[in-house]
């Protein structure tokens, strides 16, 4: 897929058009991410022992922070080429927010047919509260509606939203680091945010270790637990044509520390490392074909898949076939995906977005 970039301004080194970021693998790389996701989390909600194996060799955190990284390259990169603040935010609200709004009141109201409560008793002050907690990305205050999944291993509505509010929180956070870059350096921030994140980890990390507390594990994958791989992807994205000169060197390394991660101090070097991985494959590695010339379905499939599987494990339809229920589940979260792009994402969306694709000639 060609993406077309909007360039405002005098050409500076981080807005340099690159014929690497025009035409790249970021749809197919968000697509295998979102998919993982999914896979990962039929295992871990259904509880089907059968598909145990997509736990053992499939990992959702890496495809997180993965995310994380390609929200750092991507966002960035929007910013450097808004024409203001304004244009900033509303491209970024055109992306998340029409399908997000859509999704939570489809849940939302198509929860009251499948939930064990009837009328008053689910649309009540607790229906209330996940509609205006869930539309601003608050999802922790309420995930569960009234008699939804009450069955299932796991309550949660859509468990997978969480990550969105770290994403959105990322949008705020850009400009303000960009201007912090402009009057201290752009390296030495980066460095110091990079170091700032990886010391709270550690402390989280330390503090879940010595209390026995789950909430200090739940606060070190918030922000600013994940911003050392927001910050990863945007050092590759200011530092695009330095990675790409170093990037079989740079890819050998990060091979390497993934090899020896158990010798290694990983909490800080993780973060750079799956940097460089996703950095290479997205814009260096050769470009596999137009994976998005149908449209772009990551953001769909990510927040669709959870409620979609956790309708059907709550008539417990893994039990006798689960492999099978994973083919049924894969095709009804794809074509949820594709509606929801060709109905609602496009839609919101400018020409100009890096999300549409345009054909050149």
């Amino acid at each position: 897929m060609k993406y077309i970039l909007e360039y405002h301004g005098p050409v500076s080194v981080a807005n340099a058009p690159d014929f690497r970021l025009q035409q790249n693998n970021f749809d197919l790389l968000r697509f295998l991410l979102a998919f993982l996701v999914f896979l990962v989390h039929a295992y871990v909600l259904s509880g089907a022992r059968e598909l145990s194996i997509l736990g053992d060799f499939l990992s959702s955190e890496i495809a997180v922070k993965s995310f994380f990284v390609v929200s750092g390259f991507l966002i960035f990169m929007s910013y450097e080429n808004s024409s203001d603040l304004r244009g900033y935010f509303v491209k970024r609200a055109r992306r998340i927010y029409p399908a997000y709004f859509f999704v939570i009141m489809t849940c939302a109201v198509l929860g009251g047919v499948f939930s064990t409560c009837l009328g008053e008793n689910y649309f009540s002050e607790k229906f209330l509260k996940y509609l205006v907690v869930n539309l601003v990305f608050l999802n922790f205050l309420q995930p569960t509606l009234p008699g939804l999944f009450t069955g299932n291993l796991f309550q949660a509505v859509d468990g997978a939203l969480w990550t969105l509010k770290v994403e959105v929180m990322f949008y705020f956070f850009v400009p303000l680091a960009v201007m912090a870059f402009r009057r201290f350096g752009r390296l030495s921030v980066m460095v110091a945010l990079y170091i700032f994140s990886v010391t709270y980890s550690v402390l989280m990390s330390t503090l879940a270790d010595k209390t026995g507390a789950s909430l200090y594990l739940e606060l070190q994958r918030q922000l600013p637990g994940q911003l050392a791989f927001f910050v990863a992807g945007g050092v590759g994205y200011y530092y695009f044509h330095f990675f790409k000169k170093y990037a079989t060197l740079l890819l050998a390394l990060a091979g390497a520390a993934f090899a020896l991660q158990g010798w290694l101090y990983w909490v800080a070097i993780q973060p750079l490392a799956l940097g460089v991985l996703v950095v290479y494959f997205s814009c260096v590695a050769p470009r596999l074909g137009n994976f998005g010339k149908y449209g772009d379905f990551s953001y769909g499939i990510y927040i669709v898949h959870f409620p979609i599987l956790q309708l059907l494990i709550s008539y417990d339809l893994f039990r006798e076939s689960p492999w099978a229920m994973l083919f049924i589940a894969c095709l009804l979260v794809i074509t949820v995906a594709f509606l929801l792009w060709h109905l609602i994402e496009k839609h919101f969306l400018r020409k100009s977005s890096y999300c549409v694709a345009v054909p050149q000639g």
